[in-house]
């Protein structure tokens, strides 16, 4: 529990509720219960089905790892990479699959929810320097 010492609530909080999105995220649609749609969408870079599937099966895994590294350090640099990522993740999608940002829970929301707790992240870590 010494992941957790030595930090505000909402630094905590903040931290706890990336890690479940990431690891939610990977585990979920993308290893126990592989969505259609996350194959779809990465078959606009990877056309041989298989492949796509099997990609999909590794960003799964190295969602999990993130959302544990994410637990494992409060150092600003993870939070600043969540952001980049959550960002480049909006392009592609809007790129390939626009229409998915009409959808209830689409990735607008989503993205930009945990951008702003990567944010909020930031913050806390800042303060607790000081």
């Amino acid at each position: 529990m010494k992941l957790f010492a030595e930090q505000g609530s909402v630094m905590l909080f903040s931290r706890l509720a990336l890690a479940f999105s990431w690891i939610y995220q990977g585990a979920v649609p993308k290893l126990v219960c592989r969505s259609d749609g996350e194959t779809d969408l990465l078959g606009h870079v990877i056309p041989v089905y298989q492949w796509a599937c099997m990609a999909v099966s590794w960003m799964g895994a190295g969602e999990i790892v993130f959302g544990f590294l994410l637990l494992a350090t409060r150092r600003i640099w993870i939070f600043h990479l969540n952001i980049a990522v959550l960002f480049s993740l909006l392009i592609f999608v809007l790129l390939f699959e626009p229409q998915l940002f009409t959808e209830p829970f689409n990735p607008l929301t989503l993205n930009v929810s945990l951008i702003a707790l990567s944010l909020v992240a930031i913050a806390e870590l800042k303060k607790m320097k000081n």
